[in-house]
């Protein structure tokens, strides 16, 4: 049986349920979080964006001329994200200069260590990235002001559709 997106994720539901359920998303959804907590997210998150955008670049290269265009599509949404996240960081002055905490590094190292990995691991890796970041804000359900605005972003169905054409790229890369 080849390897597909949806295996990987009936095979391991225990690592998916980690990646994508967490306190801060719940604290997120019922306006519990501190202020403090959101903003240090937020200049981590920006961070890690900076470096998914060289990884999706990365995947970009590595990837077959028939798979241009959803990547491409993608780093058109991430110069969008990036832009966005300036003006998240300036709303709430949240300095986006700061050092990376150690998860940021570690997920970002992660993501470097793929730059000579075969196309099919690149593009699985970016699938689940992108379906991390989708499930994970729309698992806890709706979110209050002004989290609702993140939810959203990642939550909506667009970006749903766009991981769903990521996925299907990925498990033709392994055929």
């Amino acid at each position: 049986m080849p390897l597909t997106c949806q295996t990987l994720l009936t095979d391991h539901p225990q690592p998916w349920q980690r990646a994508t359920v967490h306190p801060f998303l719940g604290q997120c959804q019922d306006g519990t979080i501190r202020p403090e907590q959101f903003n240090t997210w937020l200049a981590q998150d920006y961070h890690f964006v900076v470096d998914f955008t060289r990884f999706v670049g990365r995947v970009l290269a590595a990837a077959p001329v028939s798979d241009f265009e959803v990547i491409l599509n993608g780093l058109q949404a991430l110069q969008d994200e990036l832009m966005w996240f300036r003006a998240k960081a300036a709303e709430r002055q949240v300095p986006l200069t700061g050092p990376r905490q150690e998860t940021c590094r570690s997920y970002c190292d992660f993501m470097g260590n793929l730059a000579h990995a075969p196309y099919p691991v690149q593009a699985t890796a970016f699938w689940a990235i992108e379906l991390a970041y989708n499930q994970g804000w729309q698992k806890p359900g709706p979110m209050v002001p002004p989290y609702d605005e993140f939810a959203d972003r990642w939550g909506n169905p667009g970006f749903t559709d766009y991981v769903s054409l990521l996925a299907a790229q990925a498990d033709h890369a392994w055929q």
